[in-house]
């Protein structure tokens, strides 16, 4: 697997989710071996776990005071389809939310292309099984030959609880996961709005659940966990390197994944 970047810079803009503030983003060419990086105004913050905060409705970067909301899904887009090296500039205090899935982002890096290097992306590879607890919630990070993803999710009603596995390959991400909205009841959306998130969040950008279902068409009738799966491909991109391993998740989320990436990096 080689390293590579964009071919050419992509440009996205509108609100973010939480903070409901209008962002302009540019995701930019960089050199073999730059990583991911966010710059916002003159701060750049590498996309690796140690500038992850912890917090549970978005993966959150901060540096010597300056802080990006909401990198989870424009990283995940990233990582699955092959950019190693990028820059990710932003005018606004959280990334866009646009339809609330990742598909505008590999849409645009279909579009553009990728530049390869003649260089080997790197890669993380477990050396042993590891396991992770935080009460019911689980992960697991086994070695494995490719990066593959099973996920458990376990919601009150109407949802439920559902499952997706899948190897993680770019064709994989683009035809089924990377359309999976994020999602919300819509009896926490008041709650959510009261404690200054979710201000951006509307049927545009987020799939509703009220107590009857749904309130939009379903992608998939598993969508709900596809999303989730979207997300912690996302958080797996603070590894800063290919996730060869195995990765059972259970009811996790932003920020548990915070701390196994964390561990992650210090054992390697």
């Amino acid at each position: 697997m080689r390293a590579a970047t964009l071919a050419a810079p992509l440009r996205f803009a509108g609100v973010g989710l939480h903070t409901g503030a209008p962002a302009v983003m540019e995701i930019r060419p960089a050199g073999c071996g730059a990583g991911i990086s966010f710059l916002t105004g003159s701060e750049r913050i590498p996309a690796i776990a140690e500038y992850a905060e912890e917090s549970p409705l978005a993966t959150v970067m901060r540096r010597n005071g300056a802080s990006i909301s909401t990198v989870e899904h424009v990283l995940s887009a990233l990582l699955a389809c092959g950019v190693s090296d990028a820059e990710i500039a932003l005018d606004g205090p959280e990334v866009p939310i646009l339809d609330g899935s990742a598909k505008p982002y590999v849409t645009a890096i279909d579009e553009t292309g990728l530049l390869a290097f003649d260089t080997a992306r790197p890669v993380f590879v477990p050396d042993r099984a590891l396991e992770f607890r935080d009460g019911d919630r689980v992960v697991i990070v086994l070695p494995a030959e490719a990066f593959r993803v099973r996920f458990v999710g376990d919601y009150p009603a109407p949802i439920g609880t559902h499952y997706f596995d899948a190897v993680i390959t770019p064709q994989v991400y683009r035809e089924q996961i990377a359309a999976a909205r994020t999602f919300a009841f819509l009896r926490d959306v008041e709650a959510m709005r009261a404690a200054g998130l979710a201000r951006g969040g509307s049927l545009d950008n987020a799939l509703v659940y009220d107590e009857e279902g749904p309130m939009q068409p379903l992608q998939w009738p598993n969508e709900v966990v596809r999303h989730k799966v979207l997300d912690l491909i996302g958080d797996f991109g603070l590894l800063g390197a290919w996730p060869q391993c195995e990765v059972i998740a259970i009811k996790s989320g932003h920020a548990m994944h915070a701390r196994v990436i964390n561990e992650l990096r210090n054992r390697g």
